[in-house]
């Protein structure tokens, strides 16, 4: 043999080596029609995996079905929202028995799909599936009115000014605009008198309301230096970017959909709370349901609260922890009533 050929064929073999090491285990994509694989996939919106709020919680839940249940599981990113539909299909297709899609703006695509696959279950994520007409479908919502209103409650009694602001992204979505509407009701349960201000991030579209984290950090900026001197953010990246600009100017921070204090360690100074939307359980809990059986249809409620005060656990008062307790009691037992209406009015 040539030296030549000789090196040819130890390339050919490294590279045989390489591509084997990447497959999965036991060689080759895994069958998901086989009964005993159980396989799950998500589509992200035209946020990302990793925005370290809404997506990246969401995906912890699928990660969990994977640790927890065994299930073999993928994820797609959106791009376009003209893929909706292609993205879904590339998992049903390759016959996922769980397809989970995020977000208020794959609902329509989500119920589509459904009616195509009947065979798969499919979970909505901040989609109102209430009528509950498509049997394999079922809409992880929160009352994100109530974790709005704890927020809102506590940024009006931290704030020394009377001006607390919120960065969010657009109010086109019911969710998020429940998010501001809730911070303006607790705000005001608190004391009418405190100024609440609400920019949203509408003058955008859709793949780049919630990606702008730039825009989410000049908007607090300049809410700041008006006199703010509290920032709710709540708009995946566009939100994050609203912190990052309350962490530069030193002023209490909001985080929202998870506790920030993890995933914007940036902010973690200055991060008072989170207005919380579990997420992570809440995917896990119907991807188990599904599992098991009893996947339900419509909506299922999943919880909402506030994150900890974490390094700011000391200048919090005692009585507003204490008001705070009594607030979420009340939310919880329907003696406190937000007022906020399910969608924004027309």
């Amino acid at each position: 043999m040539s030296k030549k050929m000789y090196l040819l064929m130890a390339v050919m073999m490294i590279v045989v080596s390489i591509l084997s090491a990447c497959q999965p285990a036991g060689g080759g994509k895994p069958d998901c029609s086989k009964p005993e694989t159980f396989c799950v996939g998500m589509v992200t919106d035209v946020g990302k995996i990793d925005d370290k709020s809404f997506n990246q919680s969401t995906w912890e839940g699928v990660k969990l079905a994977e640790k927890d249940l065994g299930a073999v599981v993928q994820y797609i990113e959106t791009t376009d929202s003209k893929d909706y539909d292609k993205n879904i299909s590339t998992f049903a297709d390759a016959k996922y028995d769980v397809i989970v899609t995020v977000g208020f703006a794959l609902g329509e695509a989500t119920v589509a799909s459904a009616k195509k696959y009947p065979d798969v279950k499919f979970l909505g994520v901040d989609q109102d599936q209430f009528a509950g007409t498509v049997p394999n479908v079922a809409g992880l919502v929160f009352p994100e009115d109530n974790s709005g209103f704890l927020v809102g409650a506590l940024a009006a009694q931290m704030s020394k000014s009377g001006k607390i602001c919120a960065v969010l992204g657009t109010d086109a979505v019911p969710p998020v605009w429940r998010f501001g509407e809730g911070y303006r009701a607790g705000a005001a349960y608190i004391d009418p008198a405190v100024e609440v201000t609400i920019v949203y991030h509408n003058d955008v579209g859709f793949d780049k309301t919630f990606t702008d984290p730039e825009w989410g950090k000049t908007t607090a900026v300049s809410m700041i230096d008006k006199g703010c001197d509290l920032v709710f953010g709540a708009g995946g990246k566009t939100g994050n970017g609203a912190l990052l600009g309350a962490a530069e100017k030193g002023v209490y921070a909001i985080g929202v959909d998870t506790d920030q204090y993890f995933t914007v360690p940036e902010a973690q100074k200055v991060l008072l709370s989170s207005a919380m939307k579990l997420l992570t359980p809440g995917t896990f809990n119907l991807i188990k349901m599904a599992k098991e059986g009893n996947f339900p249809a419509g909506n299922f409620l999943g919880e909402a609260g506030y994150a900890p005060y974490h390094d700011l656990d000391s200048v919090v008062p005692a009585e507003v922890k204490t008001k705070m307790e009594e607030i979420a009691k009340g939310l919880l037992d329907g003696s406190i009533k937000t007022n906020v209406a399910p969608t924004k009015p027309q």
